[in-house]
């Protein structure tokens, strides 16, 4: 993959595009009135100018909206060839828009109150099991989880540049997860075949995939400015301007009530569920449908009710982040599982062991739990790695001193556990078609493996290689894997929920399994290519009784993925800032095909999960972002990073397969955090962010 990031790229004669956007959260845009002094080779494009559609592809998202739905939507761009000069005039367009009614949020989960003032982009109503004898309840337990949202910052902010030759092909250069589907927007956009469209993949850096969708609505951006003008044409988003309007991890209210038995077995949860994905659906059905997933959690429940929704508010579109809504639903799950223990008075470790998943059994989407005894050997390393049963028998004690107000210092641990699945996105209309790989052996024993396939580092590309060598007993160096342009590579689906390192590395051993039964039989070169599609599944079905059927794929999470950790805090006494001591991860993740590579992205999940738990605070306040959020926004630095130590549980299965694992520290660390902190404090914490100044207020509301 090129290395080169967007913004380097300076076209020559190139023109710089910049754009306009809506002063209002939601409205009609009734003209847009240009500088007087303007020159006229600066040119205003609008979605007059659009020769096709005004949409990307699979998502109700408009390429420049007239009707506008969030402060910051784009509704037009200016076009000139001088940079600075391009910015001055944008700032001096005027833009007018008869203002409607907005709504800011949708997050509530009271009983008997309606989550929705606006358009409901999608809602589930879920019954698992069988109602259960109300004299068997012995314990009530109820929380209500909330997790705020999270910027992804990306290494650059999204850019992309544009040009059209004289026979009207277009090349665009991205830093994209997604690569076909820039190549279909701008196709649907501009109205032009597929085949006269190119995309160039630029380095993404760590994306959290937050480069699957926004980086088609840029390039479309920069598709049409260049063809409107005639010239190449860039357009580079300001690091502020990005991080006002591109999309964010979503905000989640999810309540949950637990009925357990005198055992303290779980009899019956029910469940409430409110996401705000913003201003349209992209990615609706995932994001919903895995966060229900994730807030049912692992353990054995005769009965469950869900009662999910989403609607429309008038904030940017929030979009996929690392998890696709697993993480929001786990966190709910775990850290509700940790409130059951503690009303028990018991171990959470233990209070989850006795009650995971076991043979026979399946998920709420009718996925049979396999391997279940590894979630035992994951738990049980995780606690030997940490030490967790002395700590927490040792903590347990403080917590008592911290009662009697005479404990120093505080101190807390904390343990969760999750599952990923590590197939397709969904069996959606968005994660359509066969998803290809193709590898090319040629006369000098040379291998070219092609794909679309866009991973945040150049690992990957090094396990795929040492694999395809070893299969066909060639030199590292000699295979070489092709994933710079979507048109020369076939289409290979969005990078994203571990999808690279399982599905695209599985078709390539695949494709050079057959070449290798093949190469001694023709001639060469001989190109042989394999493709996999998501299989077909239905939606939740309403009030089911049990449910079988999900809109997401089963495939996806079959196998499945197991992982644990710990986090242990120590609680300075001043300014009741946590002191993270350790985190320690243990996960079950098939056949390691690096363990440096795992290792490090797993560590790089750890730590963006450890800032959404602890001190990435984010929301909109009126529609906006403010200015104290962008230039204080709060990331883990270097200095910040606690010891992390990862260990990948050994299969003795011959056939074992790899498995995804990037999403699980975010699906375990902050439910562990915040039990960590509740325990030092013996106070229980409910929210992420959760950061110094939430504890001294809640330490502060309990002396009161």
């Amino acid at each position: 993959m090129a290395q080169k990031f967007v913004t380097d790229i300076y076209p020559q004669g190139g023109w710089f595009a910049v754009t306009l956007r809506s002063p209002v959260a939601k409205g009609t845009v009734k003209s847009i009135n240009r500088p007087p002094n303007m020159p006229s080779s600066y040119m205003l494009v609008t979605a007059d100018d659009i020769p096709g559609a005004n949409e990307i592809d699979d998502f109700p998202v408009p390429v420049l909206a007239e009707n506008v739905s969030y402060i910051g939507e784009p509704v037009a761009l200016l076009v000139g060839p001088n940079e600075v000069e391009v910015e001055k005039y944008a700032s001096q367009c005027e833009i007018v828009c008869e203002e409607e009614t907005p709504v800011f949020s949708n997050l509530s989960t009271d009983s008997g109150s309606d989550a929705s003032d606006g358009v409901v982009l999608a809602q589930r109503t879920i019954v698992l099991g069988v109602p259960f004898e109300t004299d068997t309840v012995k314990t009530t337990v109820q929380g209500v989880y909330r997790t705020g949202i999270q910027e992804h910052w990306y290494a650059e902010p999204h850019a992309a540049v544009a040009d059209v030759d004289s026979q009207g092909k277009i090349t665009i250069h991205t830093a994209t997860q997604w690569a076909f589907h820039v190549r279909r927007s701008v196709g649907k956009m501009l109205k032009i075949p597929l085949e006269m469209i190119t995309v160039v993949l630029h380095n993404t850096g760590v994306h959290l995939d937050g480069k699957l969708w926004y980086p088609s609505l840029i390039s479309c951006h920069a598709a049409l400015a260049a063809f409107v003008a005639g010239k190449p044409a860039r357009l580079c988003l300001t690091r502020e301007e990005d991080f006002r309007f591109s999309p964010k991890r979503n905000a989640s209210e999810i309540r949950i009530t637990s009925a357990l038995d005198e055992k303290g077995d779980l009899v019956r949860s029910d469940i409430s569920l409110a996401a705000d994905l913003g201003a349209a659906g992209v990615f609706t059905d995932e994001i919903l449908d895995n966060t229900c997933l994730g807030a049912l959690g692992f353990y054995q429940t005769p009965f469950v009710s869900i009662k999910a929704q989403c609607a429309q508010t008038n904030v940017p579109v929030q979009g996929p982040f690392a998890g696709f809504g697993l993480a929001q639903g786990f966190f709910a799950a775990e850290r509700h599982a940790s409130r059951v223990a503690d009303a028990l008075r018991i171990d959470p470790a233990e209070w989850r062991k006795r009650r995971f998943l076991r043979k026979n059994k399946s998920l709420a989407i009718g996925v049979p739990v396999q391997d279940h005894d590894n979630m035992d050997a994951v738990m049980e390393m995780v606690e030997a790695m940490s030490d967790y049963k002395r700590k927490w028998a040792s903590y347990e004690l403080l917590r008592q001193c911290v009662r009697e107000n005479n404990a120093a210092p505080f101190r807390g641990i904390g343990i969760a556990a999750a599952y990923q699945g590590c197939g397709f996105l969904h069996a959606s209309r968005a994660d359509k078609g066969n998803y290809t790989v193709e590898a090319i052996l040629k006369e000098d024993d040379t291998l070219e493996i092609r794909t679309s396939a866009a991973p945040s580092n150049g690992s990957w590309e090094r396990v795929v290689r040492l694999l395809a060598a070893k299969i066909l007993a060639l030199d590292e160096n000699s295979v070489t894997v092709n994933n710079e342009s979507a048109g020369a590579a076939p289409d290979s689906g969005a990078s994203s929920n571990s999808r690279t390192i399982t599905v695209i590395t599985r078709l390539a051993a695949r494709c050079c399994l057959a070449l290798k039964k093949e190469r001694h039989h023709t001639t060469l070169p001989l190109a042989i290519s394999r493709s996999v599609k998501p299989s077909n599944v239905h939606a939740w079905k309403e009030s089911a009784r049990p449910v079988r059927t999900s809109a997401v794929d089963k495939n996806a999470f079959s196998p499945i993925s197991w992982g644990a950790a710990v986090v242990e805090i120590e609680m300075e006494q001043a300014a009741f800032v946590p002191k993270i001591r350790g985190i320690w991860l243990c996960i079950d993740g098939g056949r390691i095909l690096s363990e440096q590579h795992a290792r490090r992205a797993v560590t790089v999940s750890a730590i963006h999960a450890l800032g959404w738990a602890s001190r990435e605070k984010l929301s909109y306040i009126d529609g906006k972002i403010i200015d104290e959020f962008i230039y204080n926004y709060d990331i883990p630095s270097p200095i910040d990073i606690p010891p992390i130590e990862a260990r990948f549980l050994e299969s003795e299965k011959k056939a074992n397969e790899p498995k995804g694992i990037g999403e699980l520290p975010f699906c375990t660390i902050p439910a562990a955090y915040a039990q960590a902190v509740s325990q030092s404090l013996d106070h229980a914490f409910e929210e992420i962010p959760l950061r110094p100044e939430d504890i001294w207020a809640a330490v502060q509301g309990d002396k009161k």
